[in-house]
């Protein structure tokens, strides 16, 4: 348990049976009245946003992620097998949970997985990933008056836009949090 006092973004919050983290949060005094917290919560399950007022000085119960950097190992069907780097326990994670970062996962590449009570919550990549380009149309120039970007099929079987200049069997940087092209690796 905590008051609403020790909040700080990031936190994990247990509210009604939920799991909310703390987006962003604001102590506010008014002239006339008690003091209390304006907080932005998102749900770490469902990825909802909703914003939340707490009286100053509330009792908050919080819940203990377990974040460890993992190491990615198969897809098992639906489900995506990592293994943790210190205890080499392997962990399944369901294809839900890892969402669209399936787009962007690599054999032996590394990984934060979250857990509550051994129940993964999410999986976070790091920004940019190195992935070659297996098939791509050849571009062609001067049809255009700006440059132009083409679809890209990279290793994992995701479609990326990139510029015009990329040929098949190149390496590129994309990010993970929106799937753009940053440029070649």
């Amino acid at each position: 348990m905590a008051t609403t006092n020790d909040l700080k973004n990031g936190l994990v919050l247990n509210l009604d049976g939920e799991l909310w983290s703390v987006v962003e949060f604001q102590h506010v005094k008014p002239g006339k009245g008690g003091a209390f917290v304006r907080t932005t919560l998102k749900n770490v399950l469902s990825g909802k946003v909703v914003d939340k007022t707490f009286n100053a000085g509330t009792k908050v119960e919080t819940a203990t992620v377990d974040k460890r950097t993992m190491q990615y190992l198969y897809a098992d069907g639906e489900d995506y097998v990592f293994m943790d780097m210190e205890t080499f326990d392997q962990i399944t994670v369901p294809g839900g949970t890892v969402g669209e970062a399936a787009n962007y996962l690599l054999p032996e590449a590394e990984a934060i997985v979250a857990t509550h009570e051994g129940v993964p919550l999410y999986v976070e990549l790091p920004t940019s990933v190195v992935l070659e380009i297996t098939y791509t149309e050849p571009g062609l120039q001067g049809d255009r008056s700006t440059g132009g970007n083409k679809p890209a099929t990279v290793e994992t079987g995701a479609t990326v836009q990139v510029p015009l200049f990329i040929t098949t069997g190149e390496k590129i940087k994309v990010d993970t949090r929106d799937g753009r092209y940053l440029g070649r690796a």
